[in-house]
């Protein structure tokens, strides 16, 4: 069986892993780091979106071995210690999520837009969310937590 070696939250990891393992897997099962959901094992839901070298990426839509040598970010890496991170935040303080079972994909998905575009309007922010479900909300509060954490990472820079 292959190994494969990444940067996963700024620490470098590495693991045994069968060749047909989805990153996925790899992060929750042989780092359990339990944060990126599975959700639908068809890559239509989001749950899963982690960012690989810069760019969001549907966790269960990618072998581990493919990640070699790339660098990783779960939403366990956002954080900066007990300090979330500004669209984690905002998540938090506009009711960005009920069941929470979507939100790290959310998330994910939210920092890699603002990155790409640091004022994106409802329309663009409803747009880029459209390969991520979420079963409880009806994203009202999530594109309004979206907004909040792109001012604040503006003001964060």
């Amino acid at each position: 069986m292959p190994t494969v070696s990444m940067t996963v939250n700024g620490k470098k990891v590495s693991g045994t892993v069968e060749p047909r393992t989805l990153l996925v897997q790899f992060l929750r099962e042989t780092l359990g780091l339990t944060g990126t959901h599975v959700g639908c094992d068809t890559s239509q839901c989001g749950a899963c979106v982690v960012d690989i070298d810069g760019d969001s990426v549907k966790s269960c839509t990618i072998l581990a071995v493919q990640c070699e040598g790339a660098n990783v970010t779960t939403i366990e890496g956002l954080a900066n210690g007990s300090e979330l991170h500004p669209m984690q935040e905002a998540f938090r303080e506009h009711h960005g999520l009920q069941c929470g079972f979507c939100t790290p994909g959310m998330i994910m998905s939210a920092v890699d837009l603002v990155k790409k575009n640091p004022n994106p309007t409802e329309q663009e922010i409803r747009h880029w969310l459209e390969g991520n479900l979420c079963r409880c909300t009806g994203y009202h509060n999530i594109v309004k937590a979206i907004e909040a954490g792109a001012k604040a990472m503006g003001a964060r820079k």
